[in-house]
């Protein structure tokens, strides 16, 4: 009896030192994912997804429209090429001249940072779970793996913003904005806003932090239950 109470000890102590190596992966998956969630906070939040440059005399001032998942500014030139003014337009998923690609953008940014907050708790969880030596030996309710797949599937959200806003942008898509905004259906030149750049860095984040929290793996020790 001591011979075995000894190597059931000396077991439990190689599969605690083991969870605990591994959770430590796991914490840079954390950190990874904390940073992917608040680039894609930001991102939604700016404005700068699609830069419009306007020479339309006759139509609208010349100068600079940035058009956003919330909100287009437009920013007026002298003849100087000095900045005038800027002139900020809200509008919302009820706007009816907003085309299908932004409508669609605005559901899944806000279902990426929802999917992305739900992720961070999941693993929090998991991380607690281990630490305290609560071992959870069914992957089906694995915290880290649900945590994977919530940060993937955040990422894929805003994989598809990205990819479908780029296609609007080399497309040279327009927008019937309102006469009031005073801005052209299209512009001259249409290019990418640093908005995209962020969100593109915040799927590419997310989508490694969920695939280190799905490699999270128990011990042989743990998976296998052998007759004593």
């Amino acid at each position: 009896m001591p011979c075995i109470y000894l190597q059931l000890k000396h077991t439990y102590a190689v599969t605690m030192i083991w969870f605990v190596n591994s959770a430590n992966r796991q914490v840079a998956g954390f950190a990874i994912a904390t940073i992917g969630c608040i680039l894609s906070g930001i991102s939604m939040g700016l404005v700068e997804w699609r830069m419009w440059y306007i020479n339309h005399p006759l139509l609208s001032p010349s100068g600079v429209a940035c058009v956003g998942m919330w909100r287009v500014c437009i920013y007026h030139h002298h003849n100087s090429n000095i900045s005038n003014a800027k002139v900020c337009y809200r509008y919302t998923y009820h706007d009816d001249f907003l085309p299908p690609d932004i409508r669609v953008a605005q559901h899944l940014l806000l279902a990426a940072n929802i999917l992305g907050l739900l992720g961070k708790a999941f693993i929090i969880l998991a991380l607690r779970n281990v630490y305290m030596g609560i071992l959870q030996k069914d992957d089906t309710y694995n915290p880290f793996v649900v945590s994977g797949i919530l940060n993937i599937a955040a990422s894929s959200c805003i994989l598809i913003v990205v990819l479908w806003n780029y296609y609007s942008i080399m497309s040279m898509e327009g927008i019937e904005f309102p006469s009031s905004f005073r801005v052209p259906f299209k512009p001259d030149v249409q290019e990418v806003g640093s908005a995209l750049i962020v969100a593109t860095l915040a799927a590419f984040l997310l989508l490694l932090s969920g695939t280190i929290f799905l490699s999270y793996t128990f011990p042989l020790d743990i998976q296998m239950h052998p007759e004593v």
